[in-house]
């Protein structure tokens, strides 16, 4: 479900970037901006050219986000589906479907999304059957990527990933409430399934240190909400879709408390002192926590709660995401051979025989 010259998520999706321009995805595209565009004009009288950006007004529209809601439903079934296969864990298509999919780096903080989910753990664990389903949303928290075969670290923290895992979804006290799974083999057949079901995107990565970054557009242009820094297209994404639709953390300020480091052993035997250990710069890596896990740890957190409160209210989210695609014009292929045909080719569009 999708419009407004970006792409589309019905049964299925559509992700697309100028890199990206598979023609069965396009045509995907084409077929469902339509469709949402004469939903639009049948239901409110309004129409809606498909290559427009949206009006605003029509996010609150209770029947388009009836269709809205129910599309992506079925697109998060299909992920449910795809992890019990892959994984062997099953989740619950209701809770919220919390997603960081990308290239294992200590600069792009998988250890920061891992650390907040030990904090949400404990917490968890610290509090009764009923307080717990009051303070916390369900979630499915997502992860995917590859770590290059001599980048230690980064197998560490996807081992890490994988033993918080096999802990928190084991745990009978917590149940459907927290899931934490990491997909293998990640890749862009992968992308396909995963992205169009997702309703929160992390892309967190130290500020400044991103040159742009591509899957933070598909994302938005799935109606997925991002969770993220300002760092890379993070800051056009943010402009574009509005600074109420996406989620900011990430203080530089010196005082911010540093990250409370898990070392009991309650996720298994492993020794994660050496991991544990590059954030503290024990191991000869120089400056401590250089990628800043530490500093933005309690932003992190507190912007979390936030998602929290948000996706309560479905009316809000749903909203939320409907603008995140709408918002994402700029990011289309659609915007960017116009632009090119324009500014660079010279040439004009003709109507086909």
């Amino acid at each position: 479900m999708g419009f407004c010259g970006g792409p589309v998520v019905v049964d299925g999706g559509w992700l697309a970037d100028n890199e990206e321009l598979q023609s069965e995805w396009r045509e995907a595209k084409r077929r469902n901006k339509i469709k949402v565009a004469s939903f639009l004009k049948e239901k409110t009288g309004y129409f809606v050219d498909p290559d427009a950006m949206f009006d605003v007004q029509f996010a609150e529209n209770e029947e388009l986000q009836s269709e809205w809601k129910e599309a992506k439903r079925r697109n998060k079934i299909k992920v449910a589906s795809f992890l019990k296969e892959k994984t062997g864990y099953f989740v619950d298509p209701n809770a919220m479907f919390d997603v960081q999919v990308k290239r294992i780096h200590e600069y792009k903080r998988q250890l920061l999304n891992i650390m907040g989910i030990v904090y949400r753990y404990k917490k968890m664990k610290e509090m009764s059957l009923e307080e717990r389903k009051i303070k916390f949303v369900p979630r499915v928290c997502i992860f995917g990527g590859k770590a290059f075969a001599t980048y230690v670290q980064a197998k560490r923290i996807v081992k890490f990933i994988t033993d918080v895992g096999a802990t928190v979804n084991h745990d009978p006290e917590i149940g459907d409430l927290l899931k934490v799974v990491f997909v293998p083999d990640y890749n862009v057949s992968v992308a396909e399934v995963l992205i169009p079901g997702s309703e929160l995107s992390q892309h967190i990565s130290t500020a400044g240190m991103e040159a742009s970054g591509t899957s933070n557009m598909k994302f938005a242009m799935n109606g997925c909400i991002q969770i993220g820094t300002l760092d890379g297209a993070n800051v056009e994404i943010r402009q574009e879709v509005g600074e109420d639709n996406f989620f900011l953390f990430g203080a530089q300020a010196h005082e911010i408390a540093g990250l409370r480091k898990e070392r009991s052993g309650v996720f298994g035997p492993y020794n994660y002192e050496e991991l544990m250990g590059s954030l503290e710069g024990n191991e000869g890596y120089g400056r401590a926590d250089y990628f800043l896990v530490g500093k933005d740890f309690p932003s992190y957190i507190e912007c979390q709660e936030k998602v929290d409160e948000a996706y309560r209210d479905q009316k809000r989210w749903t909203k939320m995401s409907i603008l995140n695609t709408a918002g994402s014009f700029k990011f289309s292929s659609d915007r960017t051979i116009h632009e090119y045909a324009r500014d660079i080719w010279g040439i004009k569009p003709v109507v086909l025989p």
